[in-house]
This record gives structure tokens, sequence and C-alpha cells, in this order.
């Protein structure tokens, strides 16, 4: 491992840092101790491995390199919503939100740094996409933002939301990878049932995610029921429409039997009507799921506004009269932009 480009020491398996302790004459249970380091106790330096020898340390630090992400800014909303800008390690930013409710303590996680789809109402929309994020980069979002939980609320971490910036399903490798380290018994040790991917919808990658039989719960970023509206905030649904998309998610309760989660921004004059909701409903039909009604979040020159009260409430009331599960979901971290749609990276997506 010569040469100026030092390898990444939690791009290796346990196997493969088994092989090089042995390749230098060391014991094969130094391998355990160190991965027990990068992934249980989310070490971010090898100077805090105390159990290995000064010399030890030293070796690693001249044949790897454990890059972390750090806090560039942080932000505390009246509601206790604590809003993180991360510096990667390249100097870009992304954003990562923890939401501390009474029942719940939950990770909002980012899994790209900008976004590709252009959705309408959403701010990081707006912005250029500028690089996946690599696992190892989202899992420290979430050891970060589980320590912020457990210092400020004395709390532990619950759940995990994929739902900051980016589009998860476009980055698979690496979501899936991040999954498994922070869920990894060695790792954060976190369940499966206890995280929630978002995706606007991409019905092949739906298909693939029922393919490797995930665990974790999946959510489809839906907002309107009928093609036409879906196309004028949801660019990506000309490719996806509520067809394959329909499709996609039947094949994948088929092979995961989890129930999907159906994201539904109610937006004034738009989708709010009695009619949106019949339409919702029968698109509903087409698999076992779960609604959660969110509350909009305007955003800086964004066309939409919130839904007033009365229709939110008469829209919910419709559905669960219909037999279906509905949430309304309440906005958090408003003040601070660190509300659902909000992610905008005031920061800027650029090397600082």
């Amino acid at each position: 491992m010569s040469g100026d480009k030092k390898q990444n020491i939690r791009d290796l398996s346990l196997e493969e840092i088994k092989l090089y302790f042995l390749s230098i004459d060391e014991k094969a249970f130094r391998a355990k101790q160190v991965y027990e380091w990068l992934w249980k106790k989310s070490a971010r330096s090898f100077d805090e491995m105390s159990n290995l020898s000064q010399g030890l340390r030293e070796q690693l630090k001249q044949e790897f390199v454990l890059p972390s992400i750090t806090v560039a800014e942080k932000q505390i909303s009246a509601d206790k919503t604590i809003k993180n800008a991360f510096r990667l390690y390249d100097g870009k930013i992304t954003e990562g939100v923890l939401i501390p409710t009474t029942k719940r303590m939950t990770a909002c996680i980012s899994s790209q740094v900008g976004c590709s789809l252009s959705c309408t109402f959403c701010a990081t929309g707006k912005l250029k996409l500028m690089r996946n994020i690599h696992f190892d980069e989202i899992y420290d979002q979430v050891a970060i933002i589980k320590d912020q939980a457990e210092k400020h609320y004395q709390r532990p971490l619950s759940n995990i939301v994929y739902m900051g910036m980016g589009e998860p399903l476009l980055n698979y490798s690496q979501l899936l990878k991040s999954v498994e380290k922070i869920t990894s018994e060695v790792g954060l040790g976190m369940s499966p049932k206890r995280i929630t991917v978002s995706t606007a919808g991409i019905a092949k990658i739906i298909k693939r995610l029922g393919d490797d039989e995930v665990k974790f719960n999946l959510a489809l970023s839906l907002h309107a029921a009928n093609d036409s509206k879906r196309n004028e905030i949801m660019p990506i649904n000309e490719q996806n429409n509520l067809e394959s998309l329909a499709e996609a998610l039947r094949y994948f309760h088929q092979k995961t039997g989890t129930r999907v989660t159906f994201e539904y921004i109610i937006f004034k004059d738009f989708n709010d009507n009695i009619s949106d909701a019949q339409e919702l409903a029968e698109f509903c039909k087409n698999i076992p799921c779960k609604i959660n009604i969110i509350e909009y979040n305007p955003i800086d020159n964004g066309q939409f506004q919130q839904a007033e009260g009365k229709k939110v409430d008469d829209f919910s009331r419709f559905l669960e009269e219909r037999n279906l599960i509905v949430n309304v979901r309440r906005s958090r971290g408003k003040d601070i932009d660190a509300a659902c749609g909000q992610l905008t990276n005031k920061n800027g997506a650029v090397a600082v």
C-alpha cells in the first residue's frame, strides 16, 4: 500500500483487515478490535483505538486513512429539532436532521449531495447533483446524530429515515452498504425495521429492492395519484408512471412482505380536494400500505402553499372512512429550514 494514495480502512471487510494483520505478522484478533472501533464505537481516528499499541496505531496511519465527516454548522429549532450541515471528505456539504418527538428520536439523513430529480416543491431539487455519498459518510451521519440524541435529550436514536438530500435508489450500492453497517451487530445494531428509505419512484430499482429481499421499510413520495398532476410536480413520473410504480410496489411487497408507506405532501388548491383523495384511495388498492399526509413547508420562490387545516382534516377523514391507515405529519424544525422539503444546503454544496 505504498504511494501517495492511502486506502480508506473502512472500505475493507473484517476478513481483509485480518489478512492485512497476518501479512505484518500481527495476531488475527487485532482485526476484530479495529473493526469494532470503526463500526461499533464509531472511532474517528486511529489514536482513539486505545487497546492497540502506539506502534501499531502509527503503522495503521502510515498504511491507511480514516476519513470521517464533521459538523460544519448546527442549528437547534424552537421545537428541539437539530439541523446539521455535514462537511464530507472532499469539503462538500450535505445536511442531516435529528427530529425528536415524544415517541421517537429520528435521524433524517442524506444519500447524495444535491439531487438530479428537480421536484418542483423541494428545495434540494433546485440544486444540481454534485455526487453520491459514500456508505461510510452515510454511516457517519447516523453516528453523529445518534450522539446528539443521547447528549442533548438523553434518549437513544430510535428511527432512521433516508429522506434528506438526494434520491437513495440512485446511490444503490452505497445505500445497501450503509444499511448493512448501521444494522450489523458489530455496527450500530439498529433494527432494519426502524429504517425507512424514501424514493421519488424508480420502478426497476424498486423491483431490485424486492429481489434483494431488503429488510428495511420503503416509502414512496407520491403526492398525486394521477399521472398528469404527478408529471407536473415530479418529472421522474414521465418515465415511471403510476401504473409501472404500482406493479413494482406489488412485486416489492410480494418479495419482502413489507407494507409500503405513501408520502403525500398536501398542497393548497392542487391536490387537496376530495376528488384527489378518491384517486389516492383507488391507488392504495394496489398494495398493502399506510399513508402519511405531510404538511407542506414553503420554500423560497416556490409555487405552492400549505393547504388549509380543514381541507387536510377532510382529506384524511375521507381516507380513514375507507379503512386506510392514515397519519398526518406536522412540520418540525420549520424555523431553521429543517422541515421536509426544505433542505437547501444554504452553506453551499461546494468545496469550502
